[in-house]
């Protein structure tokens, strides 16, 4: 059995937990239905950095405490800063938040309860994976407040079909979890009360695999998405000459051809 080893800290407006090589960072601001400011923008990238340099962290996981998940950003911040400078410095931020989590070597799954609108569904979208709440529900209704939301549009549309994201941003419906399963914005919808474990237990999946052929599997993926069929391939074949020729892809073969466990180097 593994050592369970938990290590925990908060910071103003998230919680940061780490168990068995699972980290988990928490929004952590139910009052203010866990809106995306800019200090905890400032927060998550700062937390990310910290990940993204721990090798002992397989998985990262992303929740929220209260009854959203994000409503993205807090409307009543940018009234209290209504200009143009801001408001240019918090979207970049939010941007380079983002796209962090797409280039983090680890996993990322969103474990969203309740609602996720604007920013926090660009979250939710923007993460590799995605559990949802059976009650959870979707949208980027920035569009009811006079404001399409364009920087939650390119995540959104990175990850459903374009008639879909079309609809949800030019009308700012709500959709159900069981509709953004069947779009392809989340991978599950369970339970209220099992979502933490189903989430854990999709996370501890990933978390035994050798993590090399991981990383690099995440880096692959993400990098041939935007390329033409043919220089896909190309990089994809040095991508798995790569891995086969790794410690941990030799080790696979070996244990494949002796019918044993394979054990890998980071296990």
């Amino acid at each position: 059995m593994k050592n369970q080893i938990t290590n925990t800290a908060e910071i103003a407006g998230i919680t940061y937990e780490v168990e068995n090589g699972i980290a988990t960072i928490t929004l952590n601001r139910p009052n203010q239905y866990n809106t995306l400011t800019e200090q905890v923008i400032l927060d998550l990238t700062s937390k990310l950095d910290e990940i993204a340099c721990d090798k002992k962290i397989k998985v990262l996981i992303i929740a929220a405490s209260g009854k959203a998940f994000s409503t993205g950003h807090d409307l009543k911040d940018m009234l209290r800063n209504n200009n143009e400078t801001y408001f240019s410095d918090l979207l970049q931020l939010c941007s380079s938040m983002m796209q962090k989590i797409v280039v983090l070597p680890q996993p990322v799954i969103a474990q969203v309860q309740g609602i996720a609108t604007a920013a926090g569904c660009q979250l939710v979208a923007t993460c590799d994976l995605a559990v949802a709440g059976e009650s959870s529900i979707f949208a980027t209704n920035g569009i009811v407040n006079g404001l399409y939301c364009a920087t939650p549009s390119v995540a959104l549309s990175r990850v459903v079909p374009k008639k879909v994201a079309m609809e949800m941003l030019l009308t700012g419906d709500f959709i159900s979890s069981q509709k953004a399963e069947r779009i392809g914005l989340i991978n599950k919808v369970t339970l209220d009360e099992n979502l933490v474990a189903e989430t854990k237990l999709l996370a501890q999946k990933i978390a035994d695999k050798a993590q090399f052929a991981v990383r690099l599997g995440k880096t692959s993926f993400n990098k041939q998405l935007g390329k033409p069929l043919t220089k896909a391939y190309d990089q994809t074949s040095a991508d798995l000459v790569c891995n086969l020729l790794s410690p941990d892809g030799q080790e696979g073969l070996s244990a494949f051809s002796e019918k044993r466990q394979p054990k890998w180097e980071d296990s």
